[in-house]
């Protein structure tokens, strides 16, 4: 892999960082069902990463217009990280389609 001018805050692995990179390149191009397959693989082995929750989220609320999904999967981000402003303001976007604000 090149050298990332970024830090890896959540210590993910490069198998990680590849299928992330891989998700999002699918999401892209509207590949949508191998991009959620991924990110669910992924999700089974590690439920609390957040940069996957943060994908699901990003996938069924932006691309799938899924909003109760997509708000349940910025909560989890919210149990981890309480403070995480950008899943909160994703979940209160998704969640006013919803009629939850």
């Amino acid at each position: 892999m090149g050298e990332r001018t970024w830090e890896n805050t959540y210590n993910l692995t490069d198998e990680q960082l590849a299928h992330l990179d891989t998700a999002e390149t699918m999401m892209e191009k509207m590949d949508l069902s191998s991009a959620e397959n991924l990110l669910l693989e992924m999700l089974e082995t590690n439920p609390d990463c957040v940069p996957v929750l943060s994908n699901l989220g990003h996938l069924y609320g932006k691309h799938l217009s899924e909003f109760e999904t997509a708000v349940s999967y910025y909560e989890k981000v919210l149990e981890i990280e309480p403070d995480n402003a950008w899943a909160r303001d994703a979940r209160r976007r998704y969640s006013r389609y919803i009629g939850r604000d």
